[in-house]
């Protein structure tokens, strides 16, 4: 099931006993994370506050907040049938194959065609257009006592390449700084610094345009980690199974999704960088203050009566670990293409998505778990993974206390172990220096002969089938 907008999904949700409206007045600063944070650690409900203090608009917070909601907002009955999908529509004839078998796949790629954006001429997101905007008048959220200030949390940022023109849409955090300029808080690695690096060879301005709200899928397309050259309003037609409609901006050269709640048009400028942060972040500890980029509004539009979307971050499990949890089931059969050994992945919350990966694997030869760990390092954003655990086909890669078991019984530290050097994740504050450091791989898959271990390998104590089944069986004879 596809959303038009952000209403649908709320109407929904509200017809499921999943959305709470929340008419007591609160504060902006503090008092709405405190009351968030503890309903997502609880598994409770999104949250609808409609009075918040010094903003003539209610916030939404929650949409991703438990599993069921994360699948439900991308319209599917659970994670595992976008990944099918996905499954399905990467399954290409294997070489030797007749002709048959290929324009078998014929369709699956028209279908990938028919869910480019949709262009309109009119569109919700800008009923009303602001004619003096002000930041502030938004409830934006200052959520944690070392904060900077108050910070956009849940923005969908669109620049063009100056080079190219290619669009990227992505979600960067933005500290309000007054009424009319907040920061850009794009790391090194993502797509939208490097369209603002790309000023340094001539421009001196990047277009911008914010989108806040709008159909869920495409929230969660603007975080998912997505191959170079692959749209996110394709993916999220892809994963509505409808085409996003757009609209383009009233003073930038960009298209929008015609059905968010507010949308805000700016610059960037090469040269010009501003003090930024701290920030409670989603590592569960502040990122430290620094320089980056300031986006200037120009223009602000939006709905007759928009709700402001938000989400917070801080220690784990928040509400970002079930949109990690969608990507970690996404791009699964994407891995699998490059590493068709790898049986399953878990990208625990607590690991915070670039500190912990463990995959299963099918071993056939030696260094085989060593082959994994190397490639992961170099595909795209898996190369910020601090830690990567391979363990064997038959283990459960979700079932943590499983996997500790196979690690710390598996393993010989001297063997086992692989350092290496490489990128991290600017958000890692563990290493010497920024952006840069050493990693873990961890070989916990049985050892054979070849490498090393010339020692039979034990078997894992199990109890006979026959007896497990009598057992069952007889179980209510016993009055336990």
């Amino acid at each position: 099931m596809a959303y038009r907008d952000l209403r649908e999904f709320m109407a929904e949700l509200e017809k499921r006993g999943q959305l709470r409206r929340i008419k007591t007045p609160v504060s902006r600063k503090l008092e709405i994370t405190e009351i968030a944070d503890r309903v997502f650690k609880a598994g409770g409900p999104a949250l609808l506050f409609e009075q918040v203090d010094g903003s003539p608009y209610p916030l939404l917070i929650g949409i991703f907040g438990t599993l069921e909601r994360t699948s439900l907002a991308l319209g599917m009955a659970s994670l595992e049938e976008g990944a099918d999908r996905i499954r399905e529509m990467t399954r290409l004839p294997e070489p030797g194959q007749g002709l048959l078998d290929k324009l078998k796949a014929l369709p699956r790629l028209a279908e990938v065609a028919g869910f480019f954006p949709k262009t309109v001429r009119s569109a919700p997101c800008q009923e009303v257009v602001e004619s003096d905007p002000d930041l502030t008048s938004l409830p934006v959220l200052h959520c944690w006592p070392g904060d900077g200030g108050p910070f956009i949390t849940l923005p969908l940022v669109f620049t063009k390449d100056p080079a190219t023109g290619t669009t990227n849409v992505g979600m960067y955090r933005m500290q309000v700084y007054d009424r009319r300029t907040t920061g850009m808080h794009w790391h090194v690695h993502k797509h939208g610094a490097e369209h603002f690096h790309a000023l340094a060879g001539g421009k001196k301005r990047l277009e911008v345009a914010v989108a806040l709200g709008g159909d869920p899928a495409v929230t969660y397309a603007a975080t998912a980690p997505l191959p170079r050259g692959i749209n996110e309003l394709i993916f999220a037609g892809f994963l509505r199974q409808v085409s996003v409609e757009v609209v383009r901006c009233r003073t930038v050269d960009l298209e929008v999704p015609a059905h968010a709640e507010f949308v805000l048009e700016g610059y960037v400028e090469w040269g010009e960088l501003r003090r930024e942060g701290p920030f409670g972040d989603h590592t569960g500890f502040y990122s430290p203050a620094d320089d980056y980029p300031v986006f200037h509004l120009t223009c602000l539009t939006r709905r007759s009566r928009p709700v402001y979307p938000a989400t917070i971050v801080g220690r784990p499990p928040m509400e970002d670990a079930w949109l990690g949890k969608a990507s970690e089931r996404f791009f699964l059969p994407l891995l699998q293409l490059q590493l068709p050994e790898v049986v399953d992945m878990s990208l625990p919350a607590a690991g915070v998505f670039h500190n912990l990966a463990i995959l299963s694997i099918r071993k056939r030869y030696p260094g085989q778990a060593r082959k994994v760990i190397h490639a992961l390092w170099g595909l795209g954003q898996m190369m910020f993974t601090k830690t990567i655990i391979v363990v064997d086909e038959d283990v459960d890669v979700h079932d943590l206390e499983e996997v500790v078991w196979k690690v710390t019984g598996n393993i010989d530290p001297r063997r086992d172990l692989v350092v290496a050097d490489g990128p991290l994740d600017v958000l890692d504050h563990s290493s010497p220096t920024p952006l840069y450091g050493s990693k873990l791989g961890i070989d916990a898959t049985r050892k054979l002969p070849e490498e090393g271990h010339l020692r039979p390998w034990p078997a894992e104590i199990a109890m006979r089938t026959d007896v497990v089944e009598n057992v069952t069986k007889r179980w209510r004879e016993y009055g336990i």
